[in-house]
């Protein structure tokens, strides 16, 4: 497996991917809405298939890791695509990264604690509102949990 910058030449896999593992273009953060098209990002392959992914922006100096995809899990992907964004983060004399995910997902709620992430702000019932701009997210999450909230992480650098 390699780890690479996401370049020009790299827009239509992330594309393709973006469309089968998020179905869509377009992520709704925070009452805003996102195109993914247009996000920095790394890719991870092995043996020229993508099997992970991160996609970030910096505004100021904070970077936002906008997605983050392993489609091998426990192999320590998605930890090395962290690594990356952090690091980049550090090259852009960023002061801290951050990150929303939803109430219901349990593993990236664990899995940014543990790499020293920390829970910064709760937006309740966010969902509502991201249902007006993008009708198709579910009301059901992973694990069968309510999808209601959205939860910030940052890492002060």
């Amino acid at each position: 497996m390699h780890y690479t910058r996401l370049e020009e030449q790299d827009r239509g896999t992330v594309l393709k991917f973006l469309l089968e593992h998020w179905h869509g273009t377009t992520m709704v953060i925070r009452d805003r809405e996102v195109d993914m098209r247009d996000a920095e990002g790394f890719l991870c392959m092995d043996e020229g298939v993508l099997v992970g992914l991160l996609t970030y922006a910096v505004q100021g100096d904070t970077l936002e890791i906008l997605s983050l995809d392993s489609l091998r899990e426990n192999q320590g992907i998605g930890s090395a695509l962290v690594d990356l964004a952090v690091q980049e983060a550090r090259d852009q004399k960023c002061r801290r990264v951050v990150l929303i995910t939803t109430n219901d997902n349990i593993r990236a709620l664990r899995f940014y604690q543990r790499r020293g992430f920390d829970m910064s702000n709760f937006y309740r019932n966010a969902m509502d509102l991201a249902r007006k701009l993008k009708p198709g997210i579910p009301a059901v999450g992973e694990n069968q949990i309510p999808l209601r909230h959205e939860i910030e992480f940052e890492m002060l650098l």
